[in-house]
């Protein structure tokens, strides 16, 4: 459908719509490594000091799925450029915030201008790229959704560390700037984009998407610091999402133009495409957040190293698309597919083999086999999901792809912080009960520690004592590691058990025709 946005370039309008799409999903987790520094500057508490990420996924989470509706509405290149102005200007005044309310404000407005850029730049680049060519198509959309989340942790530390936390808001400016002009220049609306009426606009609808998914995003991303349902804030929050959420779906499925087309699942090959990639992206974010709390907790690696370590995976992604972009068209997807859920799966086994003592290259080596993995399955997902839907359907199709993906992510990070302490206090009270003078492995480990009080120059008196806590904070670590052990092997089952899905995913009809001709 390249002729749907005149002579331009293909490559071109590619280059203009990824750019600011990188710099919206860098912004999802470059504040993490900042938030101490912005902390201490506005004099906030470390609980209150998060809000500066939540708000950002929780507006993010809203708009995402309205995205298509919006652009129906106010036509799409002037939704595009209003969303990347906002983004622009409200990054401007995060780097100005005079407190963490006002950074909190102006993060809010940065995820509603933010949210709407990925859903938009991947309909934009299906309907540029020939349907032969949306593996590669898709290949550039996936450098950046997938490496960005992976660099902005790293480039948000080299830049607090070495500037100041302002400026992890202030690069965003030229960026959009740059963005505004091109996109202005380069991109048109399509003929058969229709708009609708202002006068038919599905309030209840808004209203219960936004409530449902405000509050299940505060949920999952402060439910394991409140301990989750022992705390009254979050099961008023989980209620009023499950309440709102069912509304919604029973008044979108009623509705005649409803702000989010829930029909589209009607469609086997999407519904299966979206609850593969649900998975997988929660997999994704769950070893991205579990890794380097590993090598930093267990191992003693910096934040640098954590980061070069996640970033191995990132770059064996962006080796890999474009050579899966060119694959898709000459072999089935659903292998590739396969193979790369495989690959995946294997990555998070080959993890539950870590110990106090793993070294950095096996740590990178499993990262390398996960982007590998993930590679292949992102571009085969996502072609073969959205290959199915009309292309009057796109828009609405893609901002409920790009949703359920997003959703994924924060499961996947609220899923593993509460297995890595539920898990862990298991292990530690199954090796304290087993800490008795009977016990042979106990009375082992007496014999192993018993010089230390000699060596490190403690008294006969609080030698017992240097011992026992010797022998409890080694207890401490090795239940903090089967903690972790245990998370992997669960990401691992959960990558297992979507493999099924595969049967319901359709062939584009592109891909029939050229097997067709050979």
């Amino acid at each position: 459908m390249a002729q749907a946005f005149g002579p331009v370039n293909k490559w071109i309008i590619a280059a203009v719509v990824i750019i600011p799409t990188f710099i919206e999903v860098v912004d999802t987790s470059v504040v993490n490594v900042a938030l101490d520094h912005i902390r201490g500057s506005l004099s906030a508490g470390v609980d209150e000091a998060t809000w500066a990420i939540t708000s950002y996924l929780v507006s993010n989470a809203i708009i995402i799925p309205l995205t298509g509706w919006l652009a129906r509405v106010f036509g799409r290149k002037r939704y595009l450029l209003f969303s990347i102005a906002l983004f622009t200007v409200s990054s401007f005044f995060c780097g100005m915030a005079w407190s963490l309310s006002s950074l909190i404000f102006f993060r809010i407005l940065q995820g509603l201008g933010g949210g709407a850029l990925q859903p938009i730049s991947q309909t934009i680049l299906l309907e540029t790229f020939p349907p032969k060519e949306h593996g590669m198509a898709m290949a550039v959309f996936g450098i950046g959704v997938i490496f960005a989340p992976i660099l902005g942790p790293i480039l948000g530390g080299w830049i607090t560390d070495n500037w100041s936390w302002h400026w992890i808001f202030f690069i965003n400016i030229p960026i959009g700037i740059i963005s505004l002009a091109l996109i202005s220049y380069f991109i048109k609306d399509p003929p058969y984009l229709k708009r609708i009426s202002l006068n038919r606009i599905d309030y209840w609808g808004l209203i219960f998407l936004s409530l449902g998914l405000g509050c299940l995003q505060v949920v999952l991303d402060k439910g394991q610091q409140e301990d989750w349902f022992s705390s009254t804030f979050i099961v008023w929050l989980a209620g009023i999402s499950a309440a709102a959420l069912i509304l919604f779906f029973i008044v979108e499925l009623r509705g005649k133009e409803p702000v989010v087309n829930l029909r589209v699942f009607r469609n086997t090959a999407f519904a299966s495409g979206n609850a593969i990639m649900f998975i997988t992206f929660f997999v994704l974010f769950g070893t991205i957040v579990v890794m380097p709390v590993f090598m930093q907790k267990m191992l003693g690696y910096n934040a640098f190293l954590s980061g070069l370590a996640l970033a191995t995976g990132g770059i064996s992604m962006v080796i890999v698309m474009p050579i899966v972009g060119k694959l898709v068209t000459k072999i089935s997807p659903k292998i590739i597919l396969f193979v790369g859920l495989c690959l995946s799966a294997y990555s998070t086994w080959i993890l539950t083999a870590v110990t106090l003592n793993s070294t950095f290259e096996f740590l990178v080596w499993a990262r390398v086999v996960m982007g590998v993995g993930l590679g292949l399955v992102f571009i085969t997902l996502t072609n073969l999901t959205l290959s199915s839907v009309p292309k009057e359907e796109m828009g609405n199709a893609a901002a409920v792809y790009n949703l359920l993906r997003n959703l994924g992510g924060s499961f996947g990070v609220a899923f593993v912080t509460t297995i890595l302490a539920r898990r862990a206090q298991y292990h530690q009270a199954r090796y304290l009960e087993q800490a008795n003078p009977f016990d042979p492995q106990y009375q082992y480990a007496l014999t192993q520690v018993a010089a230390l009080p000699q060596i490190q120059g403690i008294g006969d008196a609080a030698a017992p004592l240097a011992v026992k806590a010797v022998i409890y904070q080694k207890a401490v670590a090795q239940a903090s590691l089967f903690s972790f052990v245990d998370t992997f092997y669960l990401c691992t089952i959960l990558l297992i058990m979507v493999i099924p899905f595969l049967f319901f995913l359709r062939r584009p009809k592109y891909h029939i025709a050229a097997v067709a001709a050979h």
